[in-house]
């Protein structure tokens, strides 16, 4: 009986013990969240409302670490500082330098390509909005070669889409939201872009949907807020509706683009489509009549959504050489990996990893025209045609 009773009491101080260390976020401050703790240590459980007891003892403002708080604005409760004015005031904490003083990306810590690829494979995992193989079918037809992208020559003659689940796909909030503002912009450039208060409000809607709303986006967000990119959620929604939706000039001084209208809905200039990197919009084109599909240069590795493809085809009138895009993935997803990219390599190839496979996403810069303190616009993001 007294063995019974010394294991019971083993196993209830190991439960104890166990449960305790789910509720703390004892070296669990940081970005990501885990379903296997009954609360959160990243800087989204304020929002929802999950956060471990100890999380702003640990974790926020009695923190003596800089690690998720570059940049952040004054408060006299933190026992140190992480602004660019607490050199002035001798006030840093003490690793401020090592993760904060530097030419990083995104203006905080900086950013590996390791740290990269690990973010996106988490994004990976979490795209729950994905197609699923009996939700989307593709038929790729004609491959051609790199030298063969400009021949203009129709190579495929059935659809790139063979069938779509829209009633299941385009009924998620992530998925309406971002048809709501794909509808609202003239193709050509030249034209003046101007949004009536209801497109701005889907706008708005379209960026809190998929990265307020979302495990991706909140992923997205708290791998930012921890290398001291932002400094609060509101701060990085803010900034993702300039670079994205902020207009600029393409062409003849008109308020005409947006790295939004570029990357996803595509424009024509100079005679031929530019941009045109979303699988929605060439399925929805396709489906009207004004799109037709000619051959793909290259497909990716993976054998199951997302994918990624190099297609050649025209829209209505207008060619494309090479219009690459990433197939089947959620719109949250396509939006955060070149979020992601062009956030922590502006300019540059971004490497990613889905999968254990590489994805090179390209992006550019719009250097005509910044905003705010001097930021730049999205010019273009795309995925990179691979080596041979």
């Amino acid at each position: 009986m007294k063995v019974i009773t010394l294991l019971a009491l083993c196993v209830t101080l190991f439960c104890q013990g166990y449960s305790n260390s789910l509720d703390s976020c004892q070296g669990r401050c940081g970005y990501g969240t885990d379903s296997n703790f009954s609360c959160q240590c990243n800087p989204s459980c304020e929002r929802y409302s999950d956060c471990c007891s100890d999380y702003a003892e640990l974790c926020k403002a009695g923190a003596t670490s800089c690690k998720g708080r570059c940049g952040e604005k004054y408060n006299s409760q933190n026992k140190c500082h992480c602004n660019s004015k607490c050199t002035q005031y001798k006030n840093c904490c003490s690793d401020y330098t090592d993760l904060c003083d530097s030419d990083g990306g995104g203006g905080g810590s900086v950013i590996t390509d390791a740290e990269i690829k690990s973010v996106s494979e988490a994004l990976y995992a979490l795209d729950s909005n994905k197609a699923s193989a009996s939700e989307l079918i593709i038929d790729p037809q004609a491959l051609v070669p790199n030298s063969e992208t400009s021949s203009e020559t129709d190579l495929s003659s059935q659809p790139l889409f063979r069938y779509l689940d829209e009633e299941t796909l385009f009924s998620r909030p992530t998925y309406a939201a971002f048809l709501a503002v794909l509808d609202n912009y003239h193709r050509m450039t030249g034209q003046t872009e101007d949004f009536n208060p209801q497109q701005l409000a889907e706008q708005e809607t379209f960026v809190k949907e998929t990265m307020s709303n979302t495990e991706l986006g909140r992923e997205l967000f708290a791998f930012l807020y921890t290398k001291g990119v932002y400094a609060s959620e509101e701060e990085f929604i803010q900034d993702l509706k300039m670079m994205w939706f902020g207009l600029y000039s393409r062409y003849n001084n008109k308020m005409d683009s947006s790295g939004f209208e570029h990357i996803f809905a595509g424009e024509v200039k100079g005679g031929k489509v530019s941009g045109f990197h979303n699988w929605i919009q060439f399925y929805l084109l396709e489906k009207r009549g004004e799109l037709n599909y000619y051959s793909h240069s290259f497909n990716g590795p993976w054998t199951t959504y997302p994918d990624v493809m190099g297609m050649q085809f025209m829209w209505d009138g207008y060619y494309k050489q090479v219009g690459s895009a990433v197939i089947g993935c959620s719109p949250e997803f396509d939006f955060a990996i070149y979020s992601l990219c062009y956030i922590t390599r502006p300019g540059k190839q971004c490497r990613l990893s889905l999968g254990g496979k590489e994805l090179i996403i390209q992006t550019y810069t719009w250097d005509k025209t910044t905003y705010g303190d001097g930021k730049k616009f999205i010019g273009s993001a795309f995925p990179a045609t691979p080596r041979n």
